[in-house]
């Protein structure tokens, strides 16, 4: 039932949660981003994206029970953090906007070739 939208708009949302940005990205990434297929994306932001993705669990786990996702945070910077939630809000606001154009050209009305009675007549 979520869609890539409603994904990024929980991501975003949990990103203002009061907590420490090393902890709401991680959550942002765990609970909602992870969900996200790269096929569901708009092309422009299918690259950073991946980007995200690579940057979050790029660091192999070095402790028992830990995942790559723990294990890249917890040696993230705050500063390292923020970037990526800045990338979060900046992808939802472009799949909200590319959602919002293909909406736009699904439902605008067809046109009808419609026929003026008196050119008919003639």
């Amino acid at each position: 039932m979520n869609t890539t939208l409603d994904l990024f708009e929980a991501a975003t949302v949990s990103l203002t949660k009061a907590a420490p940005i090393k902890d709401r990205i991680a959550d942002a990434y765990r609970n909602y981003l992870v969900y996200i297929h790269e096929e569901d994306l708009p092309v422009d932001v299918c690259e950073e994206f991946r980007a995200l993705a690579d940057t979050l669990t790029r660091v192999d786990p070095e402790l028992r029970g830990d995942d790559p996702l723990r294990a890249t945070v917890r040696k993230m910077s705050n500063n390292d953090a923020e970037v990526a939630a800045s990338a979060v809000v900046r992808m939802f606001g472009a799949v909200s906007r590319a959602m919002a154009v293909s909406h736009e050209t699904t439902t605008s009305s067809p046109k009808t070739n419609v026929v003026p009675l008196h050119a008919a007549a003639g």
